[in-house]
């Protein structure tokens, strides 16, 4: 599968999948540093922005997985042949989604972004290490 930059005819038997990409609030763009597979196949999609991919008729499992294939937004789509199907992967600062082309969240699993997780890993941390730091305080103090 290959992904087009501009409008295609779908081929016999074919629809065509229109996937918006946005860049998402990091500093190396996440379309960049992510791989985008339809029913298991990758195809390649340079950047941010609007492509057309010709994907053939039936359900398949379209999703966006990070560099090491672990899933990031995953969504499943019904195509039917000749028809033309809008799918807007959104990465954004808490959450991560899918939306179809009436603007439906579709998302089947959507990860929380990077951002998310350093939260929690710090606020985590921050408990763990200041909550230690204060039972050593209060069993070493006076007796």
């Amino acid at each position: 599968m290959i992904a087009y930059p501009h409008p295609i005819a779908a081929p016999p038997g074919y629809a065509v999948l229109v996937v918006s990409v946005n860049r998402g609030p990091y500093i190396v763009p996440a379309p960049a540093s992510s791989r985008f597979k339809v029913a298991g196949q990758a195809v390649p999609i340079p950047g941010e922005g609007t492509w057309h991919v010709a994907v053939p008729a039936g359900q398949h499992d379209v999703r966006y997985t990070d560099f090491m294939g672990v899933p990031v937004m995953t969504t499943t789509l019904l195509v039917h042949p000749g028809t033309v199907h809008h799918l807007s992967f959104r990465f954004g600062g808490w959450r991560n989604r899918v939306h179809d082309g009436q603007g439906t969240d579709v998302t089947r699993f959507g990860l929380w972004s990077n951002y998310s997780i350093v939260l929690v890993a710090f606020a985590v941390i921050g408990v763990l290490c200041c909550g230690g730091f204060g039972l050593v305080a209060a069993l070493s103090g006076p007796s």
